[in-house]
């Protein structure tokens, strides 16, 4: 009995001296936050709701500066999407004895309704009954174009040069933004494009857009891994419909349009992203 009540009285003194330990250990002396960038909303009248975007101010950055920066378009850009590894590539890649990317102010534009957002309407049945908030790009894309990028023009140090990156259904988007509205961006980072949307009819878009783009140097990467056949009920392969695309642009681009396809049989569809967009920022920089 002594041994018991004993070890009970241990096991209390243990837990309180451990609790105290606790205590201090979750308030440290010093304690700061880590801070990678800013969060604000902005109101969209034209997808009438507001949008949370992340953004990281690269190391220097001074409002009042004269120095300006590009601005890279994360599309899927909240905080447990791709923003913070994104950052971390283009963080990496700006160092001095690396100098792969420049500098760049970061625009994560977090995730409202994908399917609403990155996919024009699509004549196949089961998929508008699947996915009833689907078909409302043309909506997203002017957001793009008359609201973010000149608030982000307005309000930041922005230079002449915009990245626009998009995975999967965000890669489709970035698509036809290229395909309809190439000169918004000056360089396309498409990973693994959802291409089979409307049984792949953004391939059949005419290219004219691309054509009259003949003044300003457009880079475009396009990266596929070994992802295979797609869901949709008449089979296609992504790997195939990313290539179609390549080709589709370096048939009907100005000679100031350069088009890097990539192809990684390593990855697949899911880990993908931070492979291809490495190689995207290796392929764009300037030779030395």
């Amino acid at each position: 009995m002594i041994k018991k009540v004993s070890l009970f009285f241990c096991v209390i003194l243990f837990s309180l001296t451990a609790f105290g330990q606790a205590q201090k250990a979750s308030q440290p002396s010093g304690k700061k936050p880590f801070v990678l960038g800013e969060i604000i909303e902005i109101q969209s009248r034209i997808l009438n709701e507001k949008r949370t975007l992340n953004i990281y101010l690269p190391p220097g950055y001074d409002p009042k500066d004269t120095l300006k920066y590009p601005v890279v378009y994360l599309l899927d850009g909240s905080a447990d999407e791709d923003f913070i590894h994104v950052v971390g590539l283009y963080q990496f890649t700006a160092f001095e004895w690396i100098n792969i990317a420049p500098k760049s102010i970061i625009v994560g534009i977090a995730t409202v309704d994908r399917r609403r957002d990155f996919t024009f309407p699509t004549t196949i049945d089961a998929d508008k009954k699947k996915y009833p908030t689907s078909g409302h790009s043309e909506n997203f894309i002017q957001f793009l174009e008359k609201e973010l990028v000149p608030y982000m023009e307005k309000n930041y140090r922005t230079n002449e040069a915009k990245t626009l990156i998009g995975q999967s259904l965000g890669g489709l988007l970035a698509t036809e933004v290229l395909l309809k509205k190439t000169m918004l961006f000056t360089q396309y980072i498409i990973t693994s494009p959802s291409l089979w949307w409307d049984n792949g009819s953004l391939l059949n878009l005419d290219a004219s857009p691309l054509e009259r783009a003949e003044n300003r140097q457009t880079n475009v990467y396009i990266g596929v891994g070994k992802e295979g056949l797609t869901p949709t009920e008449i089979p296609r392969v992504m790997e195939v419909d990313a290539n179609l695309l390549a080709e589709k642009i370096k048939k009907s681009k100005p000679g100031t349009m350069t088009v890097y396809f990539d192809y990684l049989p390593d990855e697949d569809h899911a880990t993908i992203a931070h492979q291809a967009i490495y190689n995207a920022l290796r392929f764009f920089a300037p030779k030395k």
